[in-house]
Order: structure tokens, then sequence, then C-alpha cells
């Protein structure tokens, strides 16, 4: 989880134009949402490795699948914020999340 995480921090940073696409609009500003989000998940996923920060890391990831679940959905709703992956893949995602959060959890008990 720890490797997803930070990999997934990092791609933030390295692909920054692909995450505000999917970021709603209601939500602004979309650069330092997303600068804001990649480091989170940068510094939750490196939480995760060490036994001292890996309760409040797990407890920090669940929040963040929770704050940025309305992006995926913003996905499946938006043409343009799907960025051409097929529907099912978008809708199929969605669940992911929750999967992720229970793997996050998992840490925690």
């Amino acid at each position: 989880m720890s490797v997803l995480f930070i990999s997934a921090g990092l791609y933030h940073f390295i692909n920054p134009k692909l995450y505000e696409k999917i970021i709603p609009p209601f939500f602004i500003p979309k650069k330092t949402i997303n600068i804001g989000v990649g480091f989170l998940e940068v510094i939750l996923g490196v939480g995760l490795l060490f036994k001292t920060t890996q309760t409040i890391s797990a407890w920090g990831i669940i929040i963040l699948l929770i704050a940025v679940f309305p992006s995926n959905l913003y996905m499946c709703m938006n043409q343009k914020a799907s960025l051409g992956v097929p529907k099912v893949i978008l809708y199929l995602r969605l669940p992911l999340q929750f999967l992720l959060i229970y793997w996050a959890y998992s840490n925690i008990v």
C-alpha cells in the first residue's frame, strides 16, 4: 500500500495536468489541490512504513480517499474528465475506492 500511495503521489507532480482535469470545477484552485493531494499521498505512504506512524497514516489515507471520491464521480459524469477511459472502467473504479479504504483500515486493526 505504501508503494501505491507514494507512486500515485509522485505522479501528481510528474503529470499535474492529468490530475487537474479530473478535479471537479467547484474545487479551486485546482493546481493547489493537486499539489496538496500529491504531497499527502507521498507523506502518508511513507508513514505506512513505520510502526510509530502507521495508524495515523492509515487514518489519513482513509480520509484522503473519501475526500477525493468526488473526483472519481466527476470522471464518470464528465466526458472531458474521463480522459478517454471507458465508462465501464470508470464505474468499476468506484468500488475500488472502498476496497482501498478497507485495506487502509486493515492496517489499523
